[in-house]
């Protein structure tokens, strides 16, 4: 009888693995995420991804004060610009809002404003999020459900396990100047099922210089991607992969997993 209900479980388990998985993840497999609008993503980032046949999502916010000054920031006509390129854009709030700073109702404004901008732009309806500074708590993934998104990115220096991460709580590392060696060593994590995730802010990033991002170095971390022949997507693109209805009934949101760094 013991052995029948092992069997039974492991049956179960295996069955749920293979309908969250719509094929096996292979190995080299990265997602490149651009936040805070940083005009150097449309001027830097875009023509490289394109050089390289990469994809990307780049999460918007009109990032407070100077996100009208477009030596800083995109204009909202690069950003449509950008989706018509092919690379998807992403919601990051309006004003880089922290869930644990405002009220539920302040928060759900501050995605649906990000929403009516891309929507006035006739920019693709988004589907992907990413918490400003990696801050959330489980409101924040009760109102993107409520909202309609799939995916929301956050922190913590791991790979991403679709079999285990719950969709609103894809981990990341975030690239800089002084982390070139960890980023490396982060892209060799993609493997035996797992998904690595990188959070890049400016290309450079003028106005945040704690997580600038050189042009020369970001061009060497392509190249290495592109030598060593790994696969390079959006946050859209897990579509291809996972099933993410059934991940999100399947998986328990674990919040004691690390979601910051």
């Amino acid at each position: 009888m013991k052995r029948y209900i092992i069997v039974l479980l492991i049956s179960f388990s295996f069955f749920g693995y293979s309908q969250i998985l719509k094929q096996d993840i292979p190995d080299k497999l990265v997602v490149l995420t651009f936040d805070d609008g940083c005009a150097s993503q449309y001027t830097v980032v875009a023509p490289l991804l394109k050089l390289h046949n990469f994809n990307a999502t780049f999460f918007m916010c009109e990032f407070p004060p100077n996100y009208k000054d477009s030596t800083k920031y995109m204009t909202w006509g690069q950003v449509k610009s950008l989706s018509e390129m092919g690379f998807e854009v992403g919601n990051h709030t309006l004003s880089h809002a922290k869930i644990n700073k405002i009220t539920n109702q302040q928060y759900i404004e501050q995605v649906k404003a990000i929403e009516y901008k891309c929507d006035s732009m006739a920019i693709e309806k988004l589907e992907s999020f990413a918490y400003p500074a990696y801050d959330l708590n489980a409101s924040a993934l009760e109102i993107l459900q409520q909202l309609g998104y799939k995916y929301a990115r956050a922190g913590g220096n791991r790979p991403y396990n679709p079999l285990e991460d719950h969709p609103f709580l894809i981990p990341s590392w975030a690239m800089k100047a002084d982390n070139k060696d960890e980023i490396i060593d982060a892209f060799n994590q993609a493997k035996n099922g797992s998904i690595v995730v990188i959070t890049i802010h400016g290309v450079p990033d003028i106005e945040h210089p704690w997580v600038n991002t050189p042009p020369e170095l970001f061009k060497e971390h392509l190249q290495y991607l592109t030598d060593h022949n790994f696969k390079v997507i959006s946050i859209k693109d897990l579509d291809d992969y996972i099933n993410v209805n059934k991940a999100k009934q399947s998986i328990v949101p674990d919040f004691t997993k690390v979601l910051k760094k």
